[in-house]
């Protein structure tokens, strides 16, 4: 059974950098609900991608602002299969989801000197973005009295953009996490690391379905939920 952290009506088991798997247990379909879930993942990963570009841009990599993506228009980071087709079917009819977006170009060579560092601040700045909209999502729940599907929208984003946040910094090397510990590393250590690359997603997927990759983020994502909706 996969693992699996209760997200409202959803349960998202996680999310690679660009990809997003997760379980909706909908046995009637309740379109406001699908839509209102799928309008907030997509302003999520949007803001996640788009903090990635503009980051790279500031630290001296114009490659993403040069193909636009330095913005908070979905459309210039969505691929359309991955990021629409996909999640929209699964949602309407009760499958597991698995999507994808564009993943933000970064050129190491344009990040010298000092590259693995900056590469290191480029990948923490999209669970960062994340955390930010799950703390604005958090104080305006607490600040303002919002109820009905406002209130729940709110909640909801917090929700996933706290399981974002925490999913995308596990130190494995497809997520952010990775290349965040990889910037960290020197010498033999990185070398070994880095050759781990090609393998990444085979040990992420033996992570969430073995129920490691839950054991690992359940208790980080649980404390801040805690913090931020309790």
């Amino acid at each position: 059974m996969s693992p699996r952290l209760q997200l409202g009506a959803f349960n998202l088991v996680g999310r690679a950098p660009d990809t997003w798997y997760a379980e909706p247990p909908l046995q009637n379909i309740d379109f406001v609900q699908v839509f209102s879930l799928f309008l907030v993942l997509l302003f999520s990963l949007t803001v996640h991608e788009a903090a990635h570009a503009w980051t790279a841009d500031r630290l001296g990599d114009p490659t993403a602002r040069m193909l636009g993506r330095v913005s908070l228009n979905p459309a210039v980071h969505v691929d359309p299969i991955g990021t629409i087709v996909f999640p929209l079917v699964a949602l309407l009819t009760n499958l597991p989801i698995i999507g994808w977006a564009k993943p933000v170009p970064v050129s190491p060579a344009r990040l010298h000197p000092h590259w693995r560092q900056k590469f290191m601040v480029i990948a923490a700045a999209g669970p960062a973005s994340n955390l930010v909209l799950a703390v604005i999502a958090a104080v305006v729940l607490k600040i303002v009295d919002i109820g009905g599907l406002g209130g729940a929208l709110l909640e909801t984003s917090g929700r996933i953009n706290v399981l974002l946040a925490i999913f995308t910094m596990g130190p494995v090397p497809p997520l952010d996490g990775g290349n965040v510990l990889a910037g960290m590393l020197t010498g033999p250590m990185a070398e070994t690391f880095d050759r781990l690359r090609p393998y990444g997603f085979l040990i992420l997927y033996g992570l969430m379905f073995t129920g490691v990759l839950y054991t690992l983020i359940s208790p980080p994502a649980g404390l801040l939920l805690s913090l931020l909706l309790g």
